[in-house]
């Protein structure tokens, strides 16, 4: 089967100053988060499934020098810290416990870790032999980490409360462009054999490997992800109060959490306007966004009662990545190019997706035709995560590399996938086979949905 042209592979030189260049560009990003807060809001839980974010900072720096010191044989800068910001020892709403590093000195621990860093940088052999350092997927796997945890910030401001945005305010850009009407509601995948995951994408980790072919059965899919419009008509249907459109374990988790409707949705008492918090400001509901803040229980339950389904992971992969015209599979749904490292790198990024907190919120569905993968789907890389009807599991053959913790010890029922990257998602942190996972009843993430149907 012809799954797409072989990925160029830059050289030793271009792939040093790409690392050295990503690792300044995401550590910018995590202080330009949280610089504007004050201390006491650093150090604060916000919330028992959220770190502080002064163990976020101080955590990222850990990892870098567990992994770009020690773990291509160089000396620690300190490995008092190892236990601390372990995040598998330590469970989020225990972590206020920690004798944590301050603001001003989690600052200087995570300032001379990357200068350790970019000083054996100069000198690392990026030799092919050890795959660590193949690719540079080491640098990879540690710039992606970091970026992970500045979406998971920026899930922490949104959890804030109003005091806590005194001094903390979003740089809101112009707003995200609109697109051409869409020709139809659906798109149509037309089933066959198809190569879900991946051998060669250089920074996939190991849950997005092997590549295999599994075989779908003809389906359609939502062209755009379900919006606030349409599932503000699901909630003023009664549809969270019909048990019969729920999963039984979602419908318990609905009555225990009392949910009425997306998380920061709220209603006038006189006037019955829907509003919606956003990072500390309340805003009237836009019906065209994509909805968000809905976890996968709802996302089913909205599907169960606009008499759909929620697509699999393989479905979602392929109508995001799959040419059925060519059988060839594409890096991105717009083709092999990517994103672009900063927005501006690549004149054509602002066109193709809503990534890397460019508007700091959805674009309108329908927005970016230039990104549409192969069959017509929109927006299937960023502005919301998208739930999938599957488990987290790993594929066949799958070898946990270079450490369990990543993804073995997850692998089950209790997680379900997303898929696509969100508004707040890096473009060096996403692409067509990249696997999220989380807990079906998780509101907080930037996540969404779309649906589907068999044809």
């Amino acid at each position: 089967m012809n799954v797409r042209a072989p990925i160029v592979r830059p050289s030793p030189e271009a792939l040093r100053e790409r690392a050295a260049a990503e690792l300044q560009i995401v550590r910018s990003r995590s202080l330009g988060l949280i610089d504007p807060l004050p201390e006491g809001e650093q150090v604060r839980q916000h919330s028992p499934i959220m770190s502080p974010l002064i163990w976020d900072l101080a955590h990222v720096g850990n990892y870098e020098d567990i992994w770009l010191l020690r773990g291509i044989g160089r000396e620690s800068v300190d490995p008092r810290y190892d236990d601390m910001y372990n995040a598998a020892l330590h469970p989020r709403a225990a972590r206020p416990n920690l004798p944590l590093l301050g603001p001003a000195d989690a600052r200087r621990y995570i300032a001379d870790v990357r200068g350790r860093v970019l000083s054996e940088l100069e000198r690392v052999d990026l030799r092919e032999d050890d795959p660590l350092l193949r690719d540079a997927f080491v640098y990879g796997m540690v710039i992606q980490h970091e970026h992970q945890h500045d979406e998971t910030i920026l899930a922490t401001l949104q959890l804030m409360d109003g005091e806590g945005y005194a001094r903390y305010a979003p740089i809101i850009t112009p707003p995200p462009p609109s697109g051409p009407p869409l020709p139809a509601d659906e798109a149509f995948f037309p089933g066959g054999p198809v190569v879900i995951g991946t051998d060669d994408e250089p920074w996939a980790y190991d849950n997005e490997r092997g590549a295999h072919t599994v075989e779908l059965r003809p389906f359609f899919i939502d062209a755009t992800p379900v919006t606030n419009g349409q599932f503000r008509r699901f909630v003023e249907a009664g549809g969270y109060h019909e048990p019969r459109f729920w999963d039984e374990r979602g419908w318990r988790a609905r009555v225990k959490g009392g949910l009425e409707h997306p998380m920061f949705w709220r209603t006038g008492a006189s006037d019955g306007e829907w509003s919606v918090v956003r990072f500390g400001r309340v805003e009237s509901l836009r019906p065209g966004e994509p909805v968000q803040h809905v976890c996968w229980y709802e996302a089913d339950a909205y599907a169960r009662w606009a008499g759909k389904r929620l697509p699999s992971e393989a479905e979602w992969e392929a109508a995001a990545s799959w040419d059925p015209q060519r059988m060839r599979k594409r890096r991105y749904p717009w083709g092999d190019e990517e994103p672009g490292v900063e927005w501006g790198a690549d004149p054509d990024a602002g066109r193709r997706a809503n990534l890397g907190q460019r508007h700091f919120g959805p674009a309108t569905a329908g927005a970016f035709p230039d990104g549409a993968s192969p069959i017509g789907a929109r927006q299937m890389i960023g502005d919301v995560w998208e739930w999938t009807a599957s488990d987290f599991l790993p594929y066949p053959g799958f070898t946990a590399f270079p450490y369990p913790e990543y993804s073995a010890v997850f692998f089950g029922p209790r997680s379900k996938v997303l898929r696509g990257g969100s508004w707040a998602t890096h473009p060096a942190a996403v692409r067509a086979t990249f696997r999220n996972w989380d807990l079906p009843v998780r509101r907080q993430i930037f996540a969404g949905f779309r649906c589907a149907r068999d044809a």
